[in-house]
C-alpha cells in the first residue's frame, strides 16, 4: 500500500552479520540435501521401472547411461546455482493487513483474525514484507518486538519512513505526543506541518524516536531498509540531494533506500548524476514498474546503487494512476500481472541480483487478493 492513502493496520496489537551467515549455510545445506534426495528418489523410480515424476527425469531415462549420468550432473549443478541465485532474492506484499485482503478471504483461513495469527500466518508464506503503517504513525519498539516474535528467523521487514521524513504533509495528531505537545501552536494545533516546520530540536526528537523504536529489528536482523518514498512534487534539486543525505546521516546504522514519484530524476542528464549520487552515499535505489506517460511515471530502470536492490511492483493500471479523488490506494493499485508482464523482469532481476546482500521484490497492488497473487507469480515464473 502506498502513501496517498487513508491508512492501515500493522500497528494494532498487533548479531546481523553472523546470523546471515548462518542462515544462508544452513539454506545452502538443506537446498543441496533436497537436490540429492530428488535424485535419489528418481534414480529408485528408473530402477524400479516406475514412471518418472518429472519430464526432466523421463527425458534423462530414455538417454544412454553414461550420456545420462553426465547430463543428469549437469542439471543438478544448474539447479543448485539457480536455487542459490534465488537464495538471495525475497518476494513479498506491501503490508499484511490491507482490508481488501482481510475482507477477500483468499488468503487468511477461517479463524486467522487476530493480528499475531495473521502475521504468523503470512510469514509461514512469504519471507519479508513491507511495513506501511509507519509512514502514517511513528512505530514503536513493542510493535517490533511483537513482530520479531511471531516470525520466524530470517524474515525480514522493509519499514516505510514516516511521513514527515519523506517531506509530505502530516497532521499534527499523527506526530508523537511529546513532539506535538512541543509544537509552536501547542497540543491543539491542528494545521498540517511539513518537516521544514518543524523546530529543529523536535527534528531530532523525531529522528531519535524512530531510529529507536526500529532498534530490536535491526538487533534481531530482521531488518531489511528503510523505505524512503518521496513525493511528486521533490524535484531533483540542491535541496531534494541534501535532505536525502540528511535522511542517511540520522539512521546510521541502517540500511536506507528511496524510491522517486517523478520521471525527472531519471531523465537526461539527472539519470547518471542521481544513480551516482545514490552510490556514492551507499543508498539503495528502488526500481518500480508502473504505468508509463505521467509526469509521475518513473521508467523501469534496473539498477543497483547499494547493499541492497530493490523492485516495488505497483501495477500497470493507466485509468487510476493519476486519478483524483479515489477512496483508497486499492483502487490506485487494483491490478492483476500477467505472467507475460512479470516474464518481462527476469533479465533484470538476474543482473540486479548479482553483487547485493539480498534483492526485495514487493508488490503494491492491493485490490482483493492481488498482492498475494502477484507475489505468488513472480515466486513461480522466477523459480521455474
Amino acid at each position: 500500500m502506498d502513501s496517498d492513502d487513508a491508512r492501515p493496520t500493522e500497528t494494532e496489537d498487533s548479531p546481523k552479520e553472523g546470523s546471515n551467515g548462518r542462515t544462508r549455510l544452513v539454506r545452502f545445506r538443506l537446498m543441496w540435501l533436497f537436490v540429492v534426495l530428488h535424485d535419489l528418489s528418481m534414480a529408485n523410480g528408473h530402477r524400479s521401472g516406475a514412471v518418472p515424476a518429472c519430464q526432466t527425469c523421463a527425458k534423462a531415462a530414455a538417454r544412454p547411461r553414461r550420456l545420462r549420468y553426465r547430463q543428469d550432473f549437469r542439471r543438478r549443478r544448474c539447479r543448485l546455482r539457480r536455487w542459490i541465485a534465488l537464495s538471495k532474492v525475497k518476494i513479498g506484499t506491501a503490508s499484511w493487513t490491507d482490508k481488501p485482503l482481510i475482507d477477500s478471504h483468499a488468503f487468511y483461513p477461517d479463524g486467522c483474525t487476530s493480528a499475531e495469527a495473521r502475521l504468523r500466518f503470512y510469514a509461514e508464506n512469504f519471507p519479508m514484507v513491507e511495513v506501511d503503517s509507519t509512514y502514517y504513525g511513528m512505530p514503536s519498539e513493542r510493535n517490533s518486538n511483537l513482530w520479531i516474535e511471531r516470525t520466524p528467523d530470517g524474515f525480514t521487514f522493509n519499514v516505510k519512513a514516516f511521513r514527515l521524513f519523506t517531506t509530505h504533509r502530516t497532521p499534527p495528531k499523527a506526530l508523537p505526543v511529546d513532539v506535538r505537545n512541543a509544537l509552536p501552536g501547542g497540543p491543539g494545533a491542528t494545521q498540517g506541518l511539513y518537516y521544514r516546520d518543524v523546530p529543529p530540536d523536535l527534528r531530532d526528537l523525531a529522528w531519535e524516536m524512530f531510529a529507536s523504536a526500529l532498534a530490536p529489528l535491526h538487533t534481531a536482523g530482521k531488518l531489511g531498509v528503510v523505505v524512503f518514498q518521496f513525493p511528486p512534487w521533490f524535484m531533483p534539486r540542491q535541496a531534494s540531494y541534501s535532505h536525502i543525505e540528511e535522511c542517511k546521516r540520522r539512521l546510521p546504522e541502517y540500511d536506507v533506500a528511496v524510491e522517486f514519484r517523478n520521471r525527472y530524476w531519471l531523465d537526461g542528464d539527472n539519470l547518471e548524476k542521481t544513480l551516482g549520487f545514490l552510490r556514492y552515499n551507499e543508498i539503495s535505489y528502488i526500481a518500480v514498474d508502473e504505468p508509463q506517460g505521467f509526469e509521475s511515471s518513473v521508467p523501469p530502470l534496473a539498477d543497483v546503487t547499494g547493499p541492497y536492490g530493490l523492485v516495488r511492483f505497483h501495477g500497470r493500471n493507466r485509468s487510476t494512476w493519476e486519478k483524483k479523488g479515489l477512496k483508497s490506494s486499492s483502487e490506485r493499485f487494483d491490478y492483476y500481472y500477467t505472467r507475460e508482464e512479470i516474464e518481462e523482469w527476469v533479465p533484470k532481476i538476474d543482473v540486479m541480483r548479482q553483487g547485493v546482500e539480498e534483492l526485495h521484490l514487493v508488490v503494491n497492488t492491493n485490490n482483493w487478493d492481488q498482492g498475494v497473487v502477484n507475489a505468488r507469480l513472480l515466486g513461480d515464473v522466477l523459480g521455474g
